[in-house]
């Protein structure tokens, strides 16, 4: 009996100790404050660089001019004046150069970090900055990240940076909307994009307005990345020329609606990359979109629909559906309910095969271009398998000018029935049974778009 009482109290002791311990550990841990308001420079860095995790830092109105980036810790909150009122940019002084660039898109050693203004390191979660105006122009960006989960980045103007303003790596549940970028792209001879994406996920874009000011020597990119799962752009103005890539790897449940975007979506892959079980690589709908080369292939497991394809006659230098890849595509991919104004060199051209294309409850009206273009609307490779490939229901229409709907013989193989053809040249080369069921868009085409829905679209 004395021995259990004796081991009993072993424990309580034990037991006490290790709840101590806890406490202890727990007083080391400063408590999260808020600093405000930062009004000078070296204040800015005092409350940021040698701040706590989980501070609050309110920045007073003014122009705050760095040498060296701020280092935010994981759940600060870092809130400006407002646009234009609290400005953080580069010194004259602190110029990095671009020898560095491009960096490598899938290895974050290669970035330099001490040329972005916020510095996030590697592991840096949960950041939020808002409500302010950040600067270049000489530094390669505004924000460099590593395994950033969490950020959020709001009401911003973001300007004039070298390469890329935001350039992450392995980033999951991000939130960016509501900013503006101007000329924050890359400069010179270095094109990166408004946002530069290493491997994202579960995260949200939206609300966001890019824009440039000059000829790019090169391509400007917004949204560029590599790899993104379960993500979302929605409700963007993009007036770069590649409004949206992310090329070469295996991407899954991308939503991409309600952008006004005037340049290329860019998804290619080779082979058209695997797709998830029971769903869908890209989801592209509600969008209104300018360039003529509009979508770049191939990518399996797509489908695009409910967009107002609205190209300039002036510029017909591009297929709608451009697939530069050599390599066999399986598909599949659906394109439907879709209104087309004035295609280019055409509707769909693929270097290589690429099956199980349908082409669906459509409305293409084609105006005489510039050029003129006198191709066939769809050019499949020959080695199809055009069994699985099918255009049914649409109405199709030529105005001005005839144009055959195919490029060559094996394609009259595809299932081609349903169809209104006005001044379709090569009618006589195919059947075109009538089935009887709605042709052209099955719903009127009518969604506001762009950011913050400024702009409306509408074929009620």
């Amino acid at each position: 009996m004395i021995k259990d009482r004796i081991s009993f109290s072993g424990i309580v002791i034990l037991f006490g100790f290790f709840l101590l311990q806890c406490n202890t550990s727990e007083s080391t841990q400063p408590e999260p404050k808020t600093v405000e308001p930062v009004s000078t420079l070296d204040g800015l860095y005092n409350a940021i660089n040698q701040g706590d995790a989980g501070d609050s830092v309110v920045i007073a109105a003014g122009t705050f001019e760095l040498t060296e980036p701020l280092q935010p810790k994981s759940k600060m909150t870092i809130t400006g004046a407002g646009i234009g009122e609290t400005i953080i940019q580069a010194a004259s002084s602190w110029f990095p150069g671009t020898d560095d660039l491009p960096d490598n898109p899938v290895d974050h050693t290669s970035v330099n970090r001490k040329a972005y203004l916020f510095d996030l390191g590697d592991g840096t979660v949960q950041v939020t900055i808002s409500d302010m105006t950040l600067k270049g122009p000489n530094l390669h960006g505004a924000l460099y990240g590593n395994d950033c989960d969490g950020l959020e980045m709001f009401n911003l103007h973001i300007e004039s940076f070298r390469w890329s303003s935001i350039r992450t790596f392995r980033m999951n549940g991000a939130k960016i909307h509501d900013n503006t970028f101007i000329d924050a792209g890359g400069t010179f001879k270095h094109s990166g994009g408004a946002l530069f994406t290493t491997w994202v996920s579960d995260s949200e874009f939206w609300n966001n307005s890019i824009r440039q000011t000059y000829r790019h020597p090169n391509h400007y990119y917004g949204f560029k990345g590599r790899q993104a799962k379960n993500c979302r752009f929605h409700h963007n103005t993009v007036e770069v020329n590649f409004s949206l890539e992310f090329p070469f790897e295996n991407d899954e449940y991308v939503e991409i609606d309600h952008n006004m975007f005037t340049g290329v979506i860019s998804i290619p892959k080779h082979s058209g990359g695997a797709v998830p079980s029971g769903g869908y690589t890209f989801h592209i709908h509600h969008n209104w979109l300018k360039k003529s080369y509009a979508l770049e292939w191939t990518r399996n497991g797509a489908e695009v629909d409910h967009n107002f394809f609205d190209f300039d006659t002036k510029e017909d230098g591009g297929n709608l559906i451009s697939s530069f890849g050599k390599a066999a595509a399986e598909g599949p991919a659906k394109f439907h309910n879709n209104e087309i104004r004035n295609p280019g060199r055409g509707l769909f051209w693929s270097e290589g095969v690429y099956n199980n294309f349908a082409f669906y409850n459509n409305r293409v009206i084609a105006h005489k271009t510039v050029t003129p273009r006198k191709d066939g609307l769809f050019g499949f490779n020959r080695e199809c398998d055009f069994s699985t490939i099918e255009i049914r229901d649409n109405i199709i229409e030529c105005r001005e000018l005839a144009r055959p709907l195919m490029r060559n013989q094996p394609s009259y193989n595809a299932l081609i029935e349903n169809n209104t053809f006005t001044n379709i040249s090569d009618t006589s080369s195919f059947d075109n049974p009538n089935t009887g069921v709605t042709r052209g868009p099955t719903e009127a085409l009518y969604f506001t778009c762009g950011a913050d829905g400024e702009f409306t679209v509408d074929f009620r």
